[in-house]
């Protein structure tokens, strides 16, 4: 009955998507689909409703509107421009230093917005033309764009982690927020060693010679930017108050501070709000049909029937944990990293736990891997979004878009190898 339900469940699932039909009602149809496998269709239909709205009664929840709500603010409040500003002061007089600003600019305001999308957008707004005007390969700065802007969900605050710790049955959200920064930044300086590469070989241009007296300038300028994250992670860790706390005082800061820079007019205020709340429906959606599936799943048995299969494979936790690696990789190609992550959670984190992983090391590979599926096509949200902000054609920026995808999967086959790398900081902190 088990590999019935899965089949049922995986051949709609993908019929649904190659005819077009959005990911959340293709989650929640074919849930339905396999459900009628063992239940009755009235009871199957109310059944999904209802675990649709009860899913979402949780208050971890809340955080992540309100952290879609900073996140748009800081992207019209002039706080890219001030980051960015502070990165190309940091590169100095470096050969192609265009591309280092981008990167460093990446983890600043990823690490502060926590989205991928607001991050490719404003950091690539800002940084495309200025490329182009200093001669850099055509594609080169748009693929640095694109796979840059993903460090910001791992570096926390990362509305995708808290949906892991909510998919996960409780992992500690600061735990996960804490344990994000060495990966994120692992990342990051991956990234840059891959664009060295590229800079010796097309001979970039030096970058501006930035004066201490300049540099101190920039730091000032963007501090009170920076200072979001010791006042949200620092007050998560210093047990002052929750996530789901820190998120709206991400709001009250974020607000506060775009006005004091003279960015943001009260007029503007209602066109964030509508943008932030069309976010936060897509996404809460996604969390709706994504729980349904999870559940059906999990009354079918199907995580169980998975769990053995694999299991059956091998014992050893390196290769188990490979085969995870891979089919998570061929997920996030297709699928979105909040279905994804509520989806395949609940089936792969029991089975590495069993085998000796903490719970806490595995989301944030989880989270890595689906990063890498947002930089490759067909359903690639940052990629496109990179493509449109760059106004070139995917065809030009998929060549030199490959050698940084491959370095993110290099960069994920280390985490993944050395726990010590995830799991020291939230040791230091006491977390886990």
């Amino acid at each position: 009955m088990e590999w019935t339900s899965i089949l049922i469940l995986v051949l709609s699932f993908v019929t649904l998507m190659i005819l077009g039909v959005p990911v959340a009602w293709s989650l929640g149809i074919s849930s339905f689909l396999t459900l009628l496998v063992t239940v009755e269709s009235m009871p199957s239909a109310t059944t999904i409703a209802q675990r649709m709205g009860t899913s979402l009664d949780s208050f971890a929840l809340l955080a992540i509107p309100f952290f879609v709500l900073a996140g748009e603010v800081m992207n019209r409040g002039g706080i890219a421009q001030r980051l960015i500003d502070l990165a190309k002061a940091m590169t100095g007089k470096l050969p192609g230093g265009l591309l280092y600003v981008n990167v460093i600019a990446a983890m600043l305001f990823g690490a502060i917005a926590g989205s991928a999308a607001a991050a490719v957008s404003a950091i690539g707004g800002i940084l495309g033309k200025r490329m182009d005007a200093e001669g850099y390969p055509k594609g080169l700065g748009a693929a640095v764009n694109i796979t840059s802007s993903t460090t910001g969900l791992i570096i926390p605050p990362s509305n995708v982690l808290i949906v892991y710790s909510l998919a996960s049955g409780g992992v500690s959200i600061a735990a996960l927020f804490v344990a994000g920064y060495i990966p994120g930044i692992f990342i990051g300086l991956v990234l840059m060693g891959t664009a060295a590469i590229f800079i010796k070989k097309h001979k970039l241009p030096k970058g501006e010679t930035t004066s201490w007296g300049e540099l101190n300038s920039k730091f000032w300028r963007a501090l009170p930017s920076l200072m979001l994250l010791f006042v949200v992670i620092g007050g998560i860790v210093a047990g002052v108050f929750t996530a789901t706390e820190a998120s709206a005082i991400a709001v009250v800061y974020t607000l506060v501070l775009s006005f004091f820079y003279k960015e943001l007019k009260v007029k503007d205020v209602p066109a964030i709000l509508l943008k932030s709340s069309e976010t936060t429906a897509i996404v809460m959606l996604l969390v709706a049909t994504s729980m349904s599936m999870s559940w059906v799943m999990s009354s079918e048995d199907i995580p169980q029937s998975i769990s053995a299969s694999l299991l059956s494979l091998s014992d050893n936790i390196f290769v188990i944990l490979l085969m995870i690696n891979l089919i998570l990789l061929f997920v996030g190609i297709f699928m979105d990293m909040t279905p994804a992550v509520l989806i395949f959670t609940p089936i792969f984190l029991p089975i590495v736990t069993a085998l000796g992983v903490d719970p806490v090391h595995f989301g944030i590979i989880m989270i890595l891997n689906l990063c890498i599926g947002l930089c490759t096509p067909p359903v690639g949200s940052v990629l496109f979004l990179g493509v449109q902000v760059s106004g070139l054609s995917i065809q030009k920026i998929v060549k030199p878009l490959v050698p940084f995808f491959i370095a993110m999967i290099l960069g994920l086959v280390v985490i993944t190898l050395w726990p010590d790398l995830t799991l020291w900081l939230p040791r230091v902190f006491d977390l886990i």
